[in-house]
């Protein structure tokens, strides 16, 4: 049965699940309808999710350490992002990460999953414009959710959104539901708050 997360809970993962060896992380978000002398209507809003991983003493060593939709597979093979969604239409996810727990080297103790909007400041575009957020995990072997956070908090004026991260503890994989607002302008900008100069980003 699946948990429903509550902001800042932890959930233990491969623990009481023997044989999880690879978790589907979905995000999905809905534009929020605006008022308007004519009518409510939506924008397509851009939202980008990201997975960095983290060595152990939580720092990104390198670009190619940030699978996003210009790095869509990470180079040990243990981490794949599905591809883009531009609009965020559509019911479930709307954009997908694959992580094999089991397969992942050792050097990486983290995965943060995040999500960011696309030239939010060009497009003056921001969370509060967003409505119907979650982060789910899911055993990709046997197609079972195993927990669900939907983030519903007021996010006005903020740009990106750490929904969770997985990492290690004592040998087993949890998961931690964040939820912290960041008001940023590029990926290259959120990959610098977890130590990687924006002087080596290659992306």
């Amino acid at each position: 049965m699946s948990v429903n997360l509550q902001k800042g809970q932890k959930v233990d993962l491969t623990k009481g699940n023997a044989g999880l060896r690879r978790v589907m992380v979905g995000l999905g978000w809905d534009a929020a309808v605006s008022s308007g002398f004519f009518g409510g209507r939506t924008q397509d809003i851009d939202c980008d999710a990201i997975a960095f991983l983290l060595n152990s003493k939580g720092n990104i060593e390198s670009s190619s350490d940030v699978v996003f939709f210009n790095n869509l597979n990470h180079k040990s093979g243990c981490v794949f992002h599905q591809g883009d969604n531009l609009t965020g239409e559509g019911e479930g996810d709307d954009e997908q990460i694959m992580v094999d727990l089991a397969g992942l080297p050792e050097e990486y103790e983290r995965i943060v999953i995040l999500v960011s909007i696309y030239k939010a400041t060009d497009r003056d575009q921001h969370f509060g414009m967003i409505k119907n957020a979650f982060i789910r995990l899911v055993d990709a072997d046997r197609n079972k959710e195993l927990c669900i956070y939907n983030l519903s908090e007021n996010y006005d004026g903020m740009t990106a959104l750490v929904f969770g991260e997985l990492y290690r503890y004592k040998g087993e994989w949890k998961f931690n539901a964040v939820g912290q607002p960041l008001q940023v302008w590029s990926i290259a900008q959120l990959a610098e708050r977890y130590g990687l100069p924006r002087s080596v980003w290659k992306r």
